[in-house]
């Protein structure tokens, strides 16, 4: 689920729609959490989908560290890519803002951490030499990712949470002890799944 300050909006015609902040959401807050209403849905599953659906599915989902495809049901499927994203992802089924995210900014993932079945090509960013999102970056970038995150997750308890009570159970206690400072901040490379066979 995505967080409740933000809603879709129509962008261009080349890009869409996307999701841009309604009011201001400071950096270490939740911005979108795994919730029970997103589908889960197994390869094996999508394979066997008619073309049209099977598309749509590949589009619109990401793959998480297991190879499962996620769908989500609301607006964070139209959550769009950039090498500057204002979004970090985290192991714990959660992302969190990477900086302080003001009213009318769009945010944004870096889909290098959404284990992509192909090589997708970006409109040229400013400020980086990518150009292209491979499905094997978080192993390339996963250390700067991890920093983000940790800048993030310092401010956790110290801004709203309007999504906190939809971490998953299995994550709370492990979240706790990090924000207490007593375990370290697992990595994002743990989120990485090897590309699927054929692609």
């Amino acid at each position: 689920m995505m967080h409740p300050d933000t809603e879709l909006r129509f962008i261009n015609e080349k890009i869409g729609y996307g999701v841009f902040a309604t009011k201001f959401i400071p950096k270490g807050t939740i911005v979108w959490v795994q919730d029970d209403l997103d589908q889960v849905l197994d390869p094996a599953f999508v394979e066997t989908l008619d073309p049209l659906r099977k598309q749509d599915v590949q589009k619109y989902s990401f793959r998480n560290q297991f190879g499962k495809y996620i769908l989500c049901w609301d607006k964070a499927r139209y959550v769009n890519h950039s090498f500057h994203a204002t979004c970090v992802a985290t192991v714990y089924d959660m992302e969190l803002a990477a900086r302080d995210i003001h009213p009318g900014e769009e945010l944004t993932d870096d889909y290098g951490t959404l284990n992509l079945d192909e090589p997708f090509d970006c409109f040229p960013e400013e400020g980086t030499d990518r150009s292209r999102v491979m499905p094997d970056d978080l192993l390339r970038y996963y250390r700067r990712w991890d920093e983000i995150a940790a800048g993030a997750f310092e401010r956790f308890n110290h801004v709203e949470q309007p999504l906190r009570h939809l971490i998953r159970p299995e994550h709370q206690k492990k979240l706790s002890a990090i924000l207490e400072h007593h375990m370290p901040l697992d990595s994002v490379i743990q989120l990485y799944c090897q590309p699927r066979s054929g692609k």
